[in-house]
């Protein structure tokens, strides 16, 4: 499945409750999400970080999809093969 089809079945799922929440409520919703995933990664269960991981996709995805984002085209455009900063494949950027 791409970032596409991933986003698509989101707004399938749950386009109608995540328009009517609005942008703010789903990126709410996304922070919580967030907060919950760095939890999960302090932690040794590999199955609910990975619960957390699906969790983080899925209402950014709904946020995309309210503001009328394809994350797919988004995340090529800027991420093309090479480090968006650098411009080069490994990132050379010093940190």
């Amino acid at each position: 499945m791409h970032i596409r089809e991933f986003q698509e079945m989101m707004r399938r799922l749950y386009f109608h409750k995540d328009s009517e929440r609005g942008v703010k409520g789903t990126y709410e919703w996304l922070a919580d999400e967030l907060e919950e995933l760095g939890e999960a990664l302090e932690g040794s269960d590999k199955e609910a970080t990975e619960n957390e991981f699906a969790d983080v996709i899925a209402w950014l995805a709904s946020l995309a999809n309210i503001k009328g984002i394809d994350l797919e085209s988004a995340a090529i455009k800027k991420y093309n093969v090479k480090c968006p900063k650098c411009k080069h494949s490994p990132c050379q950027c010093t940190f």
